[in-house]
């Protein structure tokens, strides 16, 4: 069951992706030629007025296919995607990532209404002789502002960024009566093994119809920010490439699992939903990445043609932009393959 509901969710995301480039691109008045859900071969189609609508039979893409969309021919048709004003091009290529981005907090949004509450930062209390209790370090009413540089907002936060950087050194924001202070955590040791320990509880926040629009605001940057840090480890090498990247399968699997492991079927389609919404979000942010291929890629491209055309006064033949993009989208093509591969071989393999 939760399966099935994990490879339609995920269908629903490239939807959602499409459709933004879709919709932006009719109320701008370009000719698109067919829209489509799903890749490979094509299990329904039907013509519309000018637009071929299909569904395909994987699950794991999608694609809104313009009208001059890479090159134009000797005669541009004036509808067609590289005949339009830069401005319209970017809206068009970003509207995909901004419907992700607006589905995500919608379900956030709905997700936070049913919460019955919030925790914070503020320390409400301190077991008794806890090594990390005193003057200078933690006190009730103090509140945790920061962990290692990174922003806390609520408890979610604390509880993150202390797994991130579990037995390593964590330097502590805090504000105290009005004054902001710092210190790092202390260890103590068991068995020779180093142990830091906390035993904190904080304050709970009521869930005001303010409080549940500030947590889904808050959700959405803390998405957003989880694939700064996932990055940030990606080059640090923190994390593993071939261990830590997951493709249409390993989060489909992902989602599964979730599924598996939540109490009851309500709180499983819950839990899948929120995902869902994260991964929403992951495929928003990074199609906005300058990377060639990529939305973001061909945004930066035009801003690169206008630069050059503005030096030059020249106008920069699209073709060169359709190379890039070809060889980019088969070093993708490649990237995603290899990607596939390390899915299967960690599903199979446990």
């Amino acid at each position: 069951m939760y399966i099935v509901l994990a490879i339609l969710a995920f269908g629903i995301i490239i939807a959602i992706h499409e459709l933004g480039h879709f919709f932006s691109a009719k109320a701008l008045n370009v000719k698109v030629n067919e829209f489509a859900i799903g890749m490979g071969p094509k299990i329904f189609s039907k013509q519309g007025k000018e637009t071929l609508y299909s569904l395909r039979i994987l699950p794991f893409g999608g694609f809104c296919t313009m009208e001059g969309e890479h090159e134009e021919d000797e005669e541009p048709d004036p509808r067609s995607f590289l005949s339009q004003k830069r401005w319209r091009r970017i809206v068009i290529l970003a509207s995909g990532s901004l419907a992700n981005l607006l589905a995500a907090f919608i379900v956030v949004l709905i997700l936070t209404m049913g919460s019955s509450g919030f925790v914070g930062t503020t320390i409400s209390r301190v077991v008794d002789n806890l090594p990390n209790e005193g003057p200078s370090q933690l006190l009730q009413g103090d509140r945790i502002v920061a962990i290692n540089g990174e922003r806390l907002f609520y408890y979610d936060d604390f509880n993150l960024f202390m797994g991130l950087n579990a037995h390593k050194p964590i330097t502590f924001t805090i504000e105290r009566n009005g004054q902001i202070i710092e210190y790092e955590r202390r260890s103590y040791t068991v068995d020779s093994e180093t142990v830091y320990r906390y035993s904190i509880f904080f304050n709970f926040i009521e869930p005001t119809f303010k409080e549940k629009l500030n947590y889904a605001v808050y959700q959405m940057y803390s998405f957003i920010r989880m694939i700064r840090v996932s990055i940030a480890m990606l080059a640090s090498g923190a994390a593993n490439f071939s261990e830590d990247i997951a493709g249409p399968v390993g989060i489909i699997s992902a989602m599964n699992t979730v599924g598996q492991e939540s109490a009851s079927v309500g709180a499983a389609i819950g839990n899948i939903v929120f995902f869902t919404a994260f991964i929403g979000v992951n495929v928003g942010i990074i199609n906005l990445l300058p990377i060639p291929a990529m939305d973001g890629g061909r945004i930066l491209f035009i801003f690169i043609t206008w630069v050059i055309e503005k030096v030059t006064r020249r106008a920069l033949n699209p073709k060169y932009e359709n190379y890039i993009n070809t060889g980019a989208f088969v070093l993708l093509i490649g990237l995603m393959v290899f990607i596939l591969y390390n899915d299967i071989v960690r599903l199979f393999g446990g």
